[in-house]
């Protein structure tokens, strides 16, 4: 048999149209995409079949926090490749149990077990399986503005528009979370927005019925939705809210989580300590699918006795279990979410204010550590988003400069990896100056 020249393309196009002509794309018209063609990386970079080089300022699906092809994980999923490549998840096996011990020693007290899942959307899933089982109560509230990911319950958790053409669970109910900028609460600072949300949050639970809902579930830091950073007591008061009615809080930092705000967890700044806590992406930068639920004692004590109905294939997968390991081993080693914080407030933020600035046309910049959104804006006065047809412009040019951007409704999420040195950093920037300076 002859080898296919796939094996070793030497051009862009030929990857892109047998992808177009096999590969049935997530969130789009077939017929109306282009993909971006990546050959390979290393660190912060991607670069092309034909030799061009880019600045990852996307991290993929903001989730390669570690970096591209980092040497120690790379490594560590070969030798666990030579040893087992899968075992069945009712099986005991020492890189599970690793893996699992890793990820509890972030964790707050009182957490003790891992349920590995395949991502962070059936991670979701089953914390809200949990969730109703604990209580014995089924409503989840959550928000408007969220992600959860693509699956039953998860999907309907969600608050965007992808919500609505797949709304099959039951049992999910919305409100709109703090987001000063664009406030549903005539609120003109971060007290009165954190204060005026949890006053609307409460008359929803008292509508709703408090002793039919299971659980809160709400990113730490709502991430695809805008990267919406919580003002001051917030989430703290939801924590309040959920012990004053007894509703279980998940936090979702499947996005937020593992260094991308500087912190291990993005809650642990905020003095507040949920009841499970979901993760995937950063956890070893999604070198291998996985994800799962860090579950509190109390909620690990219900299933003692009473069997939990979930359960996945993969949960727990060696090689995914090998590449959590060495994620973690390097971030501490390397003082990769040390590093992150450190660039966010030393570069990042300061450096993307002086961009709002100097721009008329960024209306907010909100983040921390690498985790940051710009949005765009026609006039500040009136805060209307600029079109999709300026972001295709501005994504165009930011690619032309060789910045690779993630980019949603009218904003930038400027999220580099964990790893990002200064000068990195710097050249970002200045490549997003420059185009806003051709865009005006």
């Amino acid at each position: 048999m002859s080898e296919s020249p796939l094996l070793h393309p030497a051009d862009n196009a030929s990857v892109r149209e047998a992808d177009m002509g096999s590969v049935f794309h997530s969130w789009s018209a077939q017929g109306a995409i282009a993909p971006f063609v990546i050959a390979g990386g290393k660190g912060s970079r991607i670069w092309d079949y034909e030799g061009n080089t880019y600045l990852d300022f996307s991290s993929m699906l903001v989730n390669v926090n570690i970096g591209h092809q980092h040497e120690k994980v790379i490594s560590a999923i070969k030798a666990q490749a030579d040893v087992l490549t899968t075992v069945a998840p009712a099986h005991a096996n020492n890189m599970r149990a690793l893996a699992a011990q890793k990820i509890l020693s972030k964790a707050p007290k009182g957490f003790s077990k891992i349920f590995f899942t395949n991502g962070g959307a059936d991670a979701n899933e089953n914390a809200i399986r949990m969730a109703r089982i604990h209580t014995g109560r089924d409503k989840v509230i959550s928000f408007y503005r969220s992600y959860h990911g693509n699956t039953g319950s998860a999907i309907v958790s969600t608050g965007d528009w992808r919500r609505i053409p797949n709304e099959y669970a039951r049992g999910h109910k919305h409100v709109f979370g703090p987001y000063l900028y664009r406030s549903e609460y005539w609120a003109t600072t971060p007290e009165q927005e954190s204060e005026r949300a949890l006053h609307f949050l409460e008359r929803t639970i008292a509508a709703e019925g408090p002793t039919g809902i299971a659980a809160l579930l709400i990113e730490s830091v709502p991430g695809t939705a805008g990267i919406l950073v919580p003002p001051p007591g917030y989430l703290a008061g939801v924590r309040a809210l959920c012990d004053k009615y007894g509703i279980l809080l998940i936090l979702d930092e499947v996005m937020a989580g593992f260094g991308r705000t500087g912190e291990w967890f993005a809650f642990n700044k905020y003095d507040v300590v949920p009841d499970l806590i979901t993760f995937a992406k950063g956890v070893n930068s999604g070198y291998i699918p996985v994800g799962g639920v860090i579950i509190s004692d109390p909620i690990i004590r219900t299933f003692d006795e009473k069997v939990f109905p979930g359960g996945l294939t993969y949960s727990g997968h060696p090689l995914a279990c090998a590449s959590i390991i060495a994620t973690i081993d390097a971030m501490e080693d390397e003082k990769i979410v040390e590093n992150a914080k450190h660039i966010g407030e030393t570069v990042l933020g300061p450096g993307l204010e002086a961009l709002k600035a100097k721009h008329a046309v960024i209306g907010d910049v909100r983040g921390s550590g690498v985790f940051w959104a710009v949005e765009f804006v026609t006039d500040h006065a009136s805060k209307a988003p600029v079109d999709a047809a300026w972001m295709g412009k501005l994504k165009n040019a930011l690619l032309a400069h060789k910045l690779l951007p993630f980019m949603a409704d009218n904003r930038l999420h400027v999220v580099p990896p964990c790893v990002v040195t200064e000068d990195e950093a710097r050249e970002g920037l200045a490549i997003i100056d420059a185009v806003l300076g051709e865009l005006s």
